[in-house]
Order: structure tokens, then C-alpha cells, then sequence
């Protein structure tokens, strides 16, 4: 973990994909994409079984150590229509069973297209902003006129050039002057559009580690 003061308020970055803000006791994750495994196998696009428990479980992992009183999703929660099946939002409605905290989606772009989750995993849904603290919670990234923006929706990641011309693609954390954008929770997602301004912070997840990028 990492922890850093943004818009006067102290956070910690987690190598789970996670920002936690202990003032409000509320953990922070950004796309999801449960049952994206599924809709792809549904597609025809043969992808193995049990990415979403793996999610799942790294969810319980970084709610446990934060001790978390809340859940804020900022967009993508369910990939698609077509990976509501049963296997699916049966192994998410025991995890949610086993995990009583109060849970809000930001609704993002894929959520619009999938639907809200289903009203017995008591999930508040809500569109963005979601005002907390200094900072304004929401899916696309862009600026607020009074807060500091928290979005996602870009699955930012950077390279890491060695010495013999390795290059390495690691997710990051992302922290700008006006707005920060999280990596994707699920690592079962390609890197996203994003292109980092020269005032950028990168905040670099590495072998269970969050790591200050040095400037380039």
C-alpha cells in the first residue's frame, strides 16, 4: 500500500486496484466487469472459468484489511447482458452475503448497457458525481468545478523501461492537478486510452506493491 495527501485528505492506494479514504471509512474501486469471462464464453470466445471468483475474493481481501465501512464502485459493475447468467450472479449474491458492507455504483457506460445489479444485493445505484469530502466520485474522468475528481473508465497503465531495452505494462494509479483515474479492478481487461499529462503522478502496481513512478 501507499498512502499520500490529495485535495487535503489522506489516502491509501492499494496494490488490489483499490483507494481507501479512512476519514470516510469507504474503499474505492472502479470497473469491475463482473461476469466479463462469461459473456465472453457466451460469444464463443472460449476463456476459462473463475475470473470473477478471483475478483471476488481480492475484493474480500482489501475490504478485510482496510475494514471498510463502505463499497463505492465508480462504474462498469456487470460487463453485459449477456453475462448475467446463473454460475455467475450466484457465486456474486453468496460474496455479497458474506459481505455486509453498504455498497453504491457510480453508474458507468457499461452499466447503462447491462442494467443495475439485481435489488437483493442491495447495491444503491446512483448517477455521478457522488459528492464525499473533497472529492467527487464518477466514472469518466474530467474536471469539477468544486472537487477533486476520482473517475475511471480508462484502465490507465504505463511502461517500464529497463537498461537492455525490456519493457514492462503495468497498471498504475493516475494523479493529476485536478482529477485522478484508478486502474481497472479486474486484471481481466486490456489498458485503456488513457495519456498521462507531463504533471501526472503515476503510482505504479508492481509485484503486490504500489510504487511512486520515477518521472520520465
Amino acid at each position: 500500500m501507499h498512502a499520500l495527501e490529495v485535495a487535503g485528505e489522506p489516502i491509501v492506494l492499494y496494490a488490489h486496484r483499490a483507494l481507501f479514504i479512512p476519514a470516510h471509512s469507504t474503499l474505492i474501486v472502479a470497473d469491475l466487469h463482473w461476469g466479463k469471462s462469461a459473456t465472453f464464453r457466451a460469444r464463443g470466445i472460449p476463456i476459462p472459468a473463475g475470473v470473477t471468483q478471483h475478483d471476488l475474493d481480492r475484493l474480500s481481501a482489501v475490504l478485510h484489511e482496510t475494514s471498510a465501512e463502505r463499497l463505492v464502485v465508480i462504474g462498469d459493475l456487470i460487463h453485459a447482458r449477456d453475462g448475467r447468467n446463473e454460475r455467475t450472479f450466484r457465486a456474486i449474491a453468496e460474496w455479497r452475503a458474506r459481505n455486509a458492507v453498504e455498497m453504491v455504483l457510480v453508474r458507468g457506460n457499461h452499466d447503462a448497457r447491462a442494467g443495475d445489479p439485481p435489488s437483493e444485493w442491495n447495491i444503491t445505484c446512483v448517477d455521478g458525481p457522488m459528492l464525499l469530502g473533497p472529492f467527487a466520485l464518477q466514472h469518466y474522468p474530467g474536471e469539477h468545478e468544486t472537487h477533486y475528481v476520482i473517475a475511471g473508465h480508462l484502465h490507465p497503465h504505463t511502461i517500464i523501461r529497463g537498461p537492455a531495452r525490456q519493457a514492462l505494462r503495468l497498471a498504475c494509479f493516475a494523479f493529476g492537478k485536478r482529477g485522478a483515474v484508478l486502474p481497472a479492478f479486474t486484471a481481466f481487461t486490456g489498458g485503456g486510452a488513457y495519456t498521462p499529462h507531463e504533471s501526472d503522478t503515476l503510482y505504479v502496481i508492481a509485484d503486490g506493491e504500489v510504487i511512486p513512478a520515477e518521472p520520465s
